[in-house]
């Protein structure tokens, strides 16, 4: 399939003066309503694949082409320019070479890798760094990796919620040095650390875990913030929807009577019935 034109348009917004919230999405059918409601980026993030694909916390232990396997399903959909979050890479630099490779050849048009020590090592109780040396090494990798220009790389940590606000601008600033596209901030809180960050480098960024003081949208777009993450209730919602559906199935009600289920309208919508009804007749008539 042809990835450019999602690619194009994801790095436009990226150089752009506005900030835009991504669609939560995490299969095809999430993609596409994500899609046909306008939204101009879908987020896929490694937390809601470890739970969509394996029923699991995200402890990573969703492997690469697992991740790799539903991203590609979400991007054949459609057309909504999937961002995603490839954790740590699976590995150390080389690995993250593989992912990278892995991530474009399924149709992403952008992808973060982060400097999180991952999967927690044993005996320790509180998510650690690696260093800012081997994390400007994956990102170096995670370049190498890309065959196609327009894919974007962004350069993820998490350590204003682990060190400290100097070190999470140097290593920004490092990232940055090592040439990815974009910086992806995770636990960002207050104006006064955005605005260190952005003062401090030039790429456009990415927030993860934002906060109420961090809503506004044109405050975020005059400090480069490009995208802005909302969390990923959609999930959580449809795990709840499931959850109710089939409880009150179980307690005897009837199916006519369940609340908030998808009409026939809306179902055929989703699942583009009207393409195949056209493609049955094109290629099935007699």
């Amino acid at each position: 399939m042809n990835w450019t034109d999602r690619r194009t348009r994801f790095r436009a917004l990226l150089a752009g003066e506005r900030c835009f919230h991504p669609g939560s999405v995490f299969d095809p059918i999430s993609a596409r309503i994500a899609e046909d409601l306008g939204f101009e980026i879908g987020m896929f993030a490694g937390s809601v694949a470890s739970m969509t694909v394996l029923g699991a916390p995200d402890l990573i232990v969703l492997t690469l082409s697992e991740f790799a396997g539903q991203a590609y399903r979400i991007n054949r959909a459609g057309n909504l320019a999937l961002m995603v979050d490839a954790d740590h890479g699976y590995g150390n630099a080389l690995n993250v070479k593989r992912t990278v490779e892995e991530l474009e050849t399924a149709g992403v048009a952008g992808l973060s890798i982060e400097d999180t020590e991952l999967p927690t090592p044993f005996g320790t109780t509180k998510p650690r760094m690696v260093s800012i040396a081997e994390g400007v090494g994956k990102m170096k990798a995670a370049r190498a990796g890309r065959q196609d220009p327009g894919l974007c790389i962004a350069g993820r940590t998490s350590a204003i919620q682990i060190t400290s606000l100097e070190d999470t601008i140097a290593r920004g600033q490092a990232y940055e040095a090592a040439g990815v596209d974009a910086l992806f901030f995770v636990g960002v809180k207050t104006r006064a650390e955005l605005d260190a960050i952005s003062a401090a480098t030039r790429l456009p960024l990415i927030l993860g875990g934002g906060t109420p003081e961090l809503s506004d949208l044109d405050y975020l777009g005059a400090r480069r913030v490009r995208i802005a993450l909302q969390g990923h209730q959609p999930f959580a919602a449809a795990v709840k929807a499931t959850y109710e559906t089939l409880k009150a199935l179980r307690e005897g009600v009837a199916p006519s009577s369940l609340q908030g289920v998808a009409d026939a309208e809306l179902m055929k919508r989703v699942t583009r019935d009207g393409d195949y009804t056209k493609w049955t007749k094109d290629f099935l008539a007699s």
